[in-house]
């Protein structure tokens, strides 16, 4: 099981400013939260080391790639054992159209972020991929209309 994190002022000030820009240098990073480079590299390489950054990556414009269609689904699955639990989350990983896939309490067992070309695409995913899909029972679909909030995926005490 994960510890807490025992974290100090200055490694939640590196966390905000690395979930809001990645690709500043360290040069730049040890100047904006007030510790001189070598200590500010050090800090940064233990946050990575203990698993609290766990990589970087480039954030892309969907819509300006010609991924217009952004949509949400939840999956019931008509058995929940460990074992189906572990075969669908396995499935999951191999649809490209799925970008994120979160196992959920409630109604439903799964809800997975998918983003699709175009509407006919994510429909036939639907159709051909997840109603067919064994154990699946429900699947509910929320179309987005367009996004009213993106911050970084972690709230970062001031």
């Amino acid at each position: 099981m994960l510890q807490k994190a025992d974290l100090d002022a200055i490694d939640w000030k590196i966390l905000r400013e690395l979930q809001e820009d990645g690709r500043m240098t360290n040069v730049e990073l040890s100047r904006r939260v007030g510790i001189s480079a070598p200590p500010c590299l050090r800090r940064v390489r233990r946050l990575e080391e203990t698993g609290i950054i766990r990589g970087y990556r480039a954030l892309l414009n969907a819509p300006a790639l010609g991924m217009d269609v952004v949509a949400f689904c939840l999956i019931g699955l008509k058995h929940q054992s460990e074992t189906e639990l572990k075969a669908f989350a396995d499935l999951t990983r191999g649809w490209p159209i799925v970008r994120g896939a979160w196992m959920v309490s409630g109604e439903s067992d799964f809800l997975l972020h998918c983003v699709a070309s175009d509407l006919a695409t994510f429909q036939s995913f639907v159709i051909e991929a997840l109603t067919s899909t064994p154990n699946v029972d429900t699947v509910r679909t929320a179309l987005t209309i367009r996004k009213v909030k993106d911050e970084g995926l972690v709230e970062i005490p001031a």
